[in-house]
C-alpha cells in the first residue's frame, strides 16, 4: 500500500529492537495467561481497556509490585467516574519499590549549570533515605502529613521525596524560581509539617540568593514543626541561616546535621492503602488561586510502572534524563524510573549555559540511553543551528521524549537529521491532572512526523464532538471513557469533590474532559498490516481559534511561524472583533531582526499555503518577550485577557509576568 511522502514514516523499529523491548515481553507473559489476547499493539490496547481490572492487575504482577495486592476484586464501582476504586485491600508503599537496589552502581547523577557534578551509588542513596527518614520522624512527620519542597532539581530533592513517602507522608514541591506568593499560594493550603528549602540556586550564569524568600515562607507557614535546609549553592556565607531560627521549629541542615550521622537507622516502610495520598500537584494557577490535585500512592506508581517500563522501554541499569524542575510533573514521572533500577541523571539550570549544548554535553558524558526535554528545547536547539549528532558521540541515545507542547513537524525532521536517525522519537501528552499521559510512545511502532506513536495502554482515549461522540480522523475534544488507576483522588480542602467534578466532568457526565483539543489519526505500513492509531495534539482546548465560528488548534499556527528562522518564539490568540473573533499572532524575532512589511508577508504566505485563509492572522505584532509559566509553557488566556482590557490574576505563576506589559493598551489591535 503507497502512501504520500508526508504519512511516511521516519523511523521503523529493528526486528531486533522489538522482539527485546518490554513491550514485546509483555504481551508475552499476558498470552501465556491470556491466549485470546492479540499480538498487534491497536487491539492490545482495546482488550487492556475492554478488560481494565484484569491489565491492571496483570501490569501488577508483571512488574513485580512490592506489597499486598489484596483480594479481588481490583475495581469497585467500574462505571464510575470519579468514584471507581482500584485495589480497594491493596497495602503497597511508594518508597518501598523505588529503592529497587543497594550496591555500588550510580542511583543519582546530578548536575548544576556550573559543571559540578554529584554521583550518588545505590549503596549512599539507601542510607541517605534513611537518615533523613529518621529526622522527618524525630520532627513528627506521620502517614497522612505534608512534607513541602522549595528546592531546585538535585539529588536532596528525591531523597526527600522517598524519606517522606516511606513513612506515609505526602509530597509536595515546587521549584525555587517561585515568586514569594507563587509558594504561599501553593504549600498555605496544604499545611505542611515540614519544609524543605535551599539557600540559592543558579540560572544562565547568575547565582540568585533564596534565604530571604526562605526566611518569609517560613514565617508565613504557622503550622511547621522543622525545616531541612540545603547549602544549594556552596559560596553563600552560612551565617544568615540562623535567622531563620524560629522557637516554633527546628532547622536541620541537610549536608552537616543529617548525612554526617553514622548512626543509620533501619529503613522501614510504612503499609498504606492504594488510594492513599503521595503527591499534592498544582495546576499552573494563571486563572486563580492554584488548584491543590492530590495523587495516589497506587495509581502513581502503576501508570508509570506501564508507560516508563511499556512505552518507553526503560531497563535496569539505564540512564535517563529529563530537563525539568521540581515544579513539574516531569520530576515525579522521571523519579519512579528508580522503581527499574535506572539511573537518574539531574540537571539544575538554565538547558543552554554555559552553551547552547550543555545538555547534549552531559547526554555524551553520561551515555544517557533516554533523554527528554520539552518541545521548546528542541525547538530552540534547531534554532541555534545546533547538529549534536555530528558534534557529540550519542551512541548510547536509543530515545527522545517531548512534551510541554506539541512538537512541530518540522522539528521531527530535525530531530532525525542532526541527532540521530536510528532512535525512537516519542512525543507525549498528559498532564499534572493525571500526573501521566493520555497518548506517548511505543517501541514497537513507527514514527511519523507531527504525531503522538499511540494511545497509552489501559487509557479508553477518544477525540469528541460537542456531544461527547468519539471521533476518527476529525478535531475534537480529548475525552477518557472509563476509570483508570492515577486519576486523582481528589483535590485539597475539596469534600464534596464538587471542584474536582467541575474541573473534569461538568462538560460531559461521566466523561474525563481534558481540555486538550486534537485527533486520531490511522496508518497501516501495508495492505497487511494491522491499523496504528496515532494522535495529533493542536493544542488546549481553551486556547482554540474561533474565527468565522471555524475552530483552529493554535499549535496549526505555531507549526508555519517557527519555520521561520527570524522568529524566535510567537504566540497566537483570538481577539473579538465585530461580533466575531480575529486572529491576532505577536512575534519574538531574533536579535537584530526587524518584524517590517517583507516578513510579516512572509509569514502569511507561509501560513495561508499551508494551512486555510482562516488561519492567517488579521494582525502580526513584535513583543519584546512572551509570557510563560514557571514550567515553560506560553499563557494564551492570559495574553487574550491582557488584549481585552482584563485583569490577569495570580501573576506569581508566570515566570516573567512583566512580559505582560507588552500587550497592554495596543494601538493596532484598536482598527
Amino acid at each position: 500500500m503507497s502512501q504520500p511522502e508526508s504519512l511516511t514514516p521516519l523511523w521503523i523499529p529493528s526486528k531486533e529492537r522489538v522482539a527485546k523491548s518490554r513491550l514485546t515481553d509483555f504481551v508475552h507473559y499476558v498470552k501465556a495467561q491470556e491466549p485470546d489476547v492479540p499480538d498487534d499493539y491497536q487491539s492490545l490496547h482495546q482488550w487492556s481497556v475492554s478488560n481494565s481490572e484484569r491489565f491492571w492487575s496483570l501490569i501488577w504482577d508483571y512488574f513485580g509490585v512490592k506489597g499486598e495486592k489484596g483480594q479481588a476484586p481490583y475495581l469497585e464501582n467500574s462505571n464510575a467516574m470519579p468514584g471507581a476504586k482500584w485495589f480497594p485491600s491493596g497495602k503497597i508503599n511508594f518508597a518501598e519499590n523505588l529503592l529497587a537496589r543497594s550496591d555500588a552502581q550510580p542511583a543519582i547523577i546530578a548536575y548544576k549549570e556550573t559543571g559540578e557534578r554529584t554521583e550518588i551509588s545505590w549503596t549512599e542513596f539507601n542510607k541517605k533515605v534513611a537518615l533523613l527518614a529518621g529526622t522527618l520522624k524525630e520532627l513528627g512527620v506521620k502517614k497522612g502529613d505534608r512534607v513541602a519542597a522549595f528546592t531546585p532539581n538535585c539529588a536532596e530533592s528525591v531523597i526527600g521525596m522517598l524519606a517522606t513517602s516511606s513513612l506515609g507522608a505526602i509530597w509536595s514541591s515546587c521549584s525555587p524560581d517561585f515568586g514569594l506568593q507563587g509558594v504561599l499560594d501553593r504549600f498555605g493550603q496544604i499545611k505542611p509539617k515540614v519544609l524543605l528549602a535551599c539557600n540559592g540556586y543558579y540560572y544562565n550564569g547568575k547565582t540568585i540568593d533564596t534565604r530571604s524568600r526562605v526566611a518569609e515562607i517560613t514565617a508565613s507557614l504557622g503550622e511547621l514543626s522543622g525545616l531541612i535546609w540545603i547549602d544549594f549553592i556552596s559560596n553563600l556565607e552560612t551565617s544568615t541561616v540562623p535567622e531563620l531560627s524560629n522557637a516554633r521549629f527546628d532547622i536541620f541542615n541537610i549536608s552537616s546535621d543529617i548525612y554526617a550521622n553514622d548512626d543509620v537507622p533501619v529503613l522501614q516502610f510504612t503499609p498504606c492503602s492504594f488510594a492513599d495520598p503521595l503527591y499534592i500537584m498544582y495546576s499552573s494557577g494563571t486563572t486563580g488561586v492554584p488548584k491543590c490535585i492530590v495523587h495516589s500512592i497506587g495509581g502513581t506508581l502503576l501508570q508509570h510502572l506501564k508507560e516508563l517500563g511499556l512505552h518507553t522501554d526503560l531497563h535496569q541499569g539505564d540512564r535517563i534524563f529529563y530537563f525539568t524542575t521540581c515544579g513539574w510533573m516531569m520530576w515525579n514521572w522521571l523519579v519512579s524510573s528508580l522503581a527499574f533500577g535506572a539511573t537518574l541523571v539531574l540537571y539544575d539550570g538554565s538547558p543552554f549555559y554555559p552553551k547552547p549544548d550543555s545538555l547534549w554535553d552531559i547526554a555524551e558524558a553520561e551515555r544517557i540511553r533516554i533523554f527528554g526535554a520539552g518541545a521548546k528545547f528542541y525547538s530552540a536547539c534547531e534554532k541555534e543551528h545546533l547538529s549534536p549528532g555530528k558534534s557529540h558521540n550519542l551512541s548510547s541515545l536509543d530515545a527522545l521524549l517531548s512534551t510541554g507542547s506539541p512538537l512541530p513537524h518540522e522539528t521531527f525532521d530535525y530531530l532525525y537529521r542532526e541527532v540521530k536517525s536510528d532512535i525512537c522519537l516519542s512525543s507525549i501528552s498528559g498532564g499534572t491532572d493525571i500526573i501521566s499521559c493520555f497518548a506517548l510512545g511505543n517501541p514497537v511502532l513507527p514514527v511519523y512526523r507531527g504525531e503522538l506513536q499511540c494511545l497509552g495502554l489501559g487509557m479508553d482515549v477518544a477525540f469528541a464532538d460537542e456531544k461527547g461522540s468519539p471521533l476518527i480522523g476529525e478535531r475534537g475534544e480529548l475525552i477518557c471513557r472509563a476509570p483508570f488507576p492515577s486519576m486523582p483522588v481528589g483535590f485539597w480542602n475539596d469534600p464534596d469533590n464538587s471542584k474536582y467534578h467541575h474541573a473534569y466532568f461538568d462538560r460531559f457526565p461521566d466523561i474525563w474532559a481534558h481540555g486538550d483539543f486534537g485527533e486520531i489519526v490511522e496508518h497501516a505500513l501495508t495492505d497487511t498490516t494491522p491499523l496504528q492509531h496515532g494522535v495529533i495534539i493542536h493544542g488546549r482546548s481553551d486556547a482554540v481559534l474561533n474565527p468565522g465560528g471555524v475552530r483552529i488548534g493554535t499549535a496549526e499556527i505555531y507549526r508555519q511561524v517557527e519555520k521561520h528562522d527570524e522568529i524566535l518564539e510567537s504566540i497566537v490568540v483570538g481577539q473579538k472583533w465585530n461580533d466575531d473573533e480575529r486572529v491576532i499572532l505577536f512575534v519574538k524575532t531574533r536579535p537584530g531582526v526587524d518584524l517590517d512589511d517583507d516578513l510579516i508577508k512572509l509569514i502569511r504566505q507561509t501560513i495561508r499555503a499551508n494551512t486555510t485563509p482562516r488561519h492567517v492572522p488579521a494582525k502580526i505584532l513584535a513583543v519584546a518577550d512572551i509570557p510563560r509559566t514557571i514550567s515553560g509553557k506560553i499563557v494564551e488566556l492570559a495574553v487574550k485577557k491582557v488584549i481585552h482590557g482584563e485583569e490577569v490574576k495570580n501573576k506569581d505563576a508566570l515566570a516573567n509576568p512583566e512580559a505582560l506589559r507588552h500587550f497592554e493598551n495596543l494601538s493596532e489591535l484598536q482598527d
